[in-house]
């Protein structure tokens, strides 16, 4: 066989192991993913709780990485503290060095089962849920059968002659490797990935444990780097998490690098054969890089922040402005579908800022100033002129003539932005009221209500992504799920409030003193999760979906 063509057929079971990891953990988060993220918030206040969680999280999900953006994103919306954010993070890549070590078994059986339960599960039901544990049962026999066609695929390269030259030169060259390590794996996305490959390699006798301990410190650099590279657009309170992620992972990597070439430890104590060695080593540094965040948890945290205020170019006022486009060509307006394909743009710039307000106004019942609630309240007025703007728009496409489909759109996009302004004008003339008698007054929710309040904004805001998304998706599927988050809400509304006059009864002073601030916010919040879940009733009427203002029973 020659060398081209083992590379092809190893290039073809590495795409499928990377395939079968990405579907698994698609799988996972549409199952699973509210619950997750629930469990992961409300134990995340505990440091030991927060390490188990996040390795739970990590092995459910397959990714150390998406633990890291999701906590790092409940850090930058104050659900979670800085440290505890820290620790869960370590506790997700001890998550996924215990899936690299699962994966290592014989586990050759397993995967006929599991295409054939999976397969049966996905195509036998239309029920969500079923439907999505079948595409996990399936990923996981496609990354299992990857291995094995990886193990194939490269015992040809047993043979070569060029190969022991390439080993030789990067067992002499550490640091080349080190670094090609980190590259292969920030180009997989996974370190789980580049760790399979190292180990199948290695227990195929084509890369030495010396070697492959060099490597998996590189893998865990790589892997330390992208995080912060998905989140380096993002707000600067979500990239905090993953930039103390890389102080530790990635710094620990080059300093444990340099001791392992300094000293040049024996390897056989951390396994039988070479495959067994290198997974055991990629466990044996995380599990040290654990040890070493537990004391250090606040100190990176602290040092991210300083890292990443140093990255930030403008205040927060400033952060607030959004360059003032419109999409509205009125050359368009003879063309139909181009004028609304611009009116869409439109409502989808109004989307972002109303997002951007949405985002804000949690912050400010934190921390405000005259200067950021001016500045929240001026993006109110951007939205109404682009409100005007877009109705304006749409009614001189109206006057040609339209189909349907297009007179359909023309109403849903006319709606949208009648929605979207009026959850702007909740947001400043309701929720900015509450911020400025919380300042004026001084006064300070109770722990548990400030936590209660954040968790449904939180649920809040992910809605009106979803509400975002079906304006352009128009995906029945979403639409079906945002209105069904709908009722859930309603159900979180008033075990918040039962919550809430329990503490009253029990003579809390905080929560007698915020106690209006507390059921008014949850109140508009509610009628905003409202305004947004009704963006999806078109597409579910177009559907069949709607039964008055009620989902059709599944």
């Amino acid at each position: 066989m020659s060398g081209s063509v083992v590379l092809i057929h190893l290039a073809g079971a590495v795409a499928l192991m990377l395939f079968a990891t990405r579907m698994v953990k698609t799988g996972v988060e549409r199952a699973y993913g509210d619950v997750l993220r629930h469990r992961l918030r409300a134990t995340m206040r505990n440091p030991f709780m927060a390490v188990l969680a996040g390795t739970g999280l990590a092995i459910a999900l397959q990714s150390s990485t998406a633990v890291t953006l999701l906590v790092g994103s409940f850090a930058g919306a104050g659900i979670v503290s800085g440290a505890a954010g820290q620790l869960a993070v370590r506790g997700a890549e001890i998550g996924s060095a215990i899936v690299t070590k699962l994966l290592t078994f014989d586990l050759t059986l397993l995967v006929p089962l599991c295409l054939i339960a999976g397969t049966v599960m996905f195509m036998a039901t239309e029920r969500r849920d079923w439907r999505q544990i079948g595409r996990i049962l399936v990923g996981i026999g496609l990354l299992i059968l990857s291995l094995e066609m990886i193990g194939q695929a490269s015992e040809p390269l047993r043979e070569s002659q060029l190969l022991p030259v390439i080993i030789n030169y990067f067992s002499s060259d550490p640091l080349t490797a080190f670094l090609l390590a980190a590259l292969i794996t920030w180009l997989f996305q996974s370190s789980i990935a580049a760790v399979l490959l190292m180990a199948t390699l290695a227990g195929r006798g084509l890369i030495t444990p010396e070697l492959g301990v060099v490597l998996v410190l590189g893998v865990n650099l790589g892997s330390s780097i992208i995080a912060p590279m998905l989140t380096r657009n993002a707000e600067p309170g979500v990239r905090v998490v993953p930039i103390g992620n890389l102080l530790m992972r990635g710094v620990g990597s080059l300093v444990m690098l340099v001791l392992f070439m300094s000293v040049r430890p024996q390897v056989n104590f951390l396994g039988a054969t070479a495959s067994d060695q290198i997974v055991n080593a990629h466990i044996l540094f995380n599990v040290i890089i654990l040890l070493a965040g537990l004391p250090l948890a606040g100190l990176v945290y602290r040092a991210s922040e300083k890292i990443v205020a140093l990255g930030t170019k403008a205040g927060s006022a400033d952060s607030l402005q959004v360059a003032e486009l419109s999409a509205l060509n009125d050359a368009a307006l003879d063309v139909p579908s181009q004028a609304l394909a611009n009116a869409t743009r439109e409502v989808v710039r109004v989307c972002e800022t109303v997002e951007i307000m949405l985002k804000r106004i949690i912050e400010l019942y934190e921390d405000a100033d005259v200067d950021k609630i001016k500045a929240l309240a001026s993006l109110d007025d951007r939205v109404d002129r682009k409100h005007a703007a877009i109705k304006l728009y749409l009614a001189k496409v109206t006057k040609n003539p339209l189909t349907e489909a297009e007179a359909l759109r023309c109403q849903e996009l006319i709606g949208a932005c009648v929605k979207l302004e009026q959850v702007g004008d909740i947001i400043v003339r309701n929720l900015l009221v509450h911020v400025r008698k919380k300042l004026e007054h001084g006064l300070n929710f109770t722990e548990e209500g400030w936590r209660e309040l954040l968790a449904f904004h939180a649920s809040v805001l992910a809605n009106a992504r979803l509400a975002f998304n079906v304006l352009v998706s128009r995906d029945a599927e979403t639409a079906r799920q945002l209105v069904l988050e709908k009722d859930r809400l309603r159900d979180r509304e008033k075990e918040t409030s039962q919550s809430h006059f329990l503490r009253l009864r029990d003579g809390s002073a905080r929560s007698i003193e915020t106690s209006s601030i507390h059921l008014d916010t949850i109140r508009d919040l509610k009628q905003i999760n409202s305004l947004l879940a009704s963006m999806a009733y078109p597409v579910l009427e177009e559907q069949g979906l709607l039964r008055g203002s009620r989902l059709k029973a599944s």
